[in-house]
């Protein structure tokens, strides 16, 4: 049984993902609301991740940071702070925990971290300047860590498209935009969290032991498939 932190575990992908792993490991999860799930295996620290103190963990195996931002807006409209809130929330987020929690991950049992990037980084979307801008600061961020942390912990990524999530609902409000939606995607689908969280349950597993600083596209075929 290891021992996971997951930060932004109470809704979306991270919901998802902490009701998978506490099937078998212990979960840490830390976030600004209480997850809606009773295990004996998790427990919760309420905090705002950007701007509390982070609290003291002595054992980990693995971190996920699962917080993010849709921020769409023409280029036009885009403040500034638009792009440094865009960036607080998915990059310095994930660094700054990253850093609280490197030393404890380090005497871990076959540490790894994961965080999350978007299909935006790779596919040019109009609109989504700010969240592409900081979802590819975490994809640099893999990458430079990856050699920095090897040979001891392993760290990669994955890039999902739409997921059917609270912070997609925008996105998927009614009928017509979850057609529009679906009719992109060579698949004629989109994500739901449970997806997701069982190829993140895969990439922190032993069956991913060789595998770091990689950022693995979940597409449904939008990134690499013209049909």
């Amino acid at each position: 049984m290891k021992t996971y932190i997951i930060v932004g575990g109470s809704k979306g992908i991270g919901k998802a993902l902490s009701t998978l792993l506490l099937e078998n490991h212990k979960v840490i999860n830390i976030s600004r609301s209480k997850p809606d799930i009773n295990h004996r295996n998790l427990k919760h620290f309420s905090c705002d991740v950007i701007q509390d103190s982070l609290p003291e963990i002595e054992t980990a195996d693995g971190l996920i940071y699962c917080p993010g931002s849709i921020n769409l807006k023409p280029i036009s409209r885009l403040s500034l702070d638009d792009f440094k809130d865009d960036f607080e929330i998915n990059v310095l987020g994930a660094v700054k925990v990253i850093q609280k929690y490197l030393s404890t991950l380090k005497n871990g049992n076959t540490p790894s971290i994961l965080l999350f990037s978007s299909v935006a980084s790779k596919l040019g979307m109009p609109f989504h300047a700010s969240i592409a801008t900081a979802k590819s600061g975490i994809e640099g961020l893999v990458k430079s860590l990856a050699a920095e942390l090897a040979p001891n912990i392993r760290i990669n990524a994955i890039a999902p498209t739409v997921t059917d999530t609270e912070l997609a609902s925008k996105l998927l409000r009614n009928d017509q935009m979850i057609k529009n939606i679906t009719e992109r995607h060579p698949l004629k689908k989109f994500l739901q969290p449970k997806e997701v969280a069982q190829m993140a349950d895969f990439l922190l597993s032993e069956k991913c032991s060789s595998i770091t600083g990689q950022i693995f596209e979940m597409d449904c075929g939008i990134v690499t498939l013209k049909l």
